[in-house]
């Protein structure tokens, strides 16, 4: 028997309440299948990517995340670049004076 099985689910992994959300926390709760976030974002993501018959507030708050989520990863990418631009002119400058 499989841990998925085992632990009160079906072969394909999902358990019957897989998610527990402690009783002073604030969660967003997807109006269609349930499922808990920490944040609101989070749900609109959920919502435009999983489940796709949405009304116009629904669409334009995923599209709103969406947005807000590309812009993250976009500031990400420029940082961890620049990071990596930095550390590598630092080991290149201290090999040069210490090598």
């Amino acid at each position: 028997m499989s841990d998925a099985q085992s632990a009160g689910g079906d072969a394909r992994g999902s358990v019957t309440d897989p998610y527990e959300v402690p009783a002073d926390a604030t969660a967003f709760a997807c109006p269609r299948c349930g499922r808990p976030f920490a944040r609101e974002r989070h749900r609109d993501l959920h919502l435009g990517q999983d489940h796709r018959d949405l009304d116009d507030d629904e669409r334009a708050a995923y599209e709103h995340a969406r947005e807000a989520e590309s812009d993250a990863l976009r500031r990400f990418r420029i940082v961890s670049l620049g990071t990596l631009v930095l550390l590598y002119f630092g080991f290149l400058f201290l090999y040069a004076i210490a090598g």
